[in-house]
């Protein structure tokens, strides 16, 4: 009992930290023990969906008020044990109430379905991109390449022959063993923490930036999802999907493949790591050179 009170007080103390003090704000980007809510949002796409499940899940409520106290009134008032109920009024139809019980659930769809539109297509548009990621699922790990780098290497000194380098890496699931916990009040950016999420190559990208992402899968069925980001695209074998993001923050983002494919499918994690762009920069031109 005492571990338990310790523990929601701390959850208070934390909570009322971050209220009053910005610097102190942590965005929560990977799933933690009893989440009942999204994770923080870092793209424009991810907070529409947020915003609209907060209004749709308003708008349940007052229905799910107002069918409660329809069936309570019902049964209260004319329950066989309730002698001053009286005598139920006996009609078989009645114009004016089909006319409501019709036409509001279609207002109420409508009143739905116009927000819901203009989010959808606002998740199809694919704005000019500055950059175009390509992701392949395979089993059980994930392939990407930039493909708007490239480096020419030479192949031969006798003659004049280069070879196209561009950036691509494949991405593994880091082992339970090989995982090393930062050390106590440190920032955690160079330790791995988080068992069955993290990757031994995180995919860099830059905020603030038009990007196009090219998905694509080598044998089975996959889903690229990443929560914070508002991604979920289905990885199909011979087929291309595409969707765009536009990351506003920088952070560490984790996902999952979220379409069963097979014996290892909880073991294909996805890691989106966003920088400045003079950091992103510095990273493509480690990663020619290499």
């Amino acid at each position: 009992m005492k571990k338990l009170f310790d523990y929601i007080f701390l959850r208070f103390v934390v909570v009322v930290c971050v209220s009053f003090c910005p610097v102190c704000v942590v965005h929560m980007d990977a799933a933690h023990p009893w989440q009942l809510g999204f994770q923080d949002p870092a793209t424009p796409v991810m907070e529409g969906i947020i915003y609209f499940n907060n209004q749709l899940m308003f708008l349940m409520i007052l229905i799910a008020c107002f069918v409660g106290w329809m069936l309570y009134r019902s049964l209260f008032l004319f329950s066989s044990g309730n002698d001053s109920s009286g005598v139920p009024v006996n009609f078989t139809h009645s114009t004016l109430l089909e006319v409501v019980w019709t036409i509001s659930p279609a207002l109420i769809l409508m009143l739905i379905g116009l927000p819901s539109f203009a989010l959808l297509y606002s998740m199809d548009e694919i704005v000019d991109p500055s950059l175009t990621l390509k992701v392949v699922g395979h089993q059980w790990y994930w392939s990407y390449e930039y493909s708007d780098y490239v480096a020419e290497v030479a192949e031969s000194s006798e003659e004049d022959l280069t070879k196209v380098k561009s950036i691509n890496f494949d991405s593994y699931l880091i082992p339970e063993e090989d995982l090393s916990i930062p050390q106590p009040y440190s920032t955690g950016r160079g330790g791995k923490v988080f068992r069955l999420l993290e990757v031994d190559n995180r995919v860099i990208l830059p905020v603030n930036t038009h990007i196009r992402v090219l998905v694509t899968g080598a044998d089975v069925l996959h889903s690229w999802a990443v929560p914070s980001l508002g991604v979920k695209v289905d990885s199909c074998p011979g087929r291309l999907n595409q969707v765009h993001l536009f990351i506003k923050r920088e952070g560490v983002f984790y996902g999952q493949c979220s379409e069963i494919c097979g014996v290892n499918h909880g073991f294909m994690p996805i890691v989106v790591q966003s920088v400045g762009l003079e950091d992103y920069i510095s990273w493509v031109g480690k990663r020619l050179e290499d």
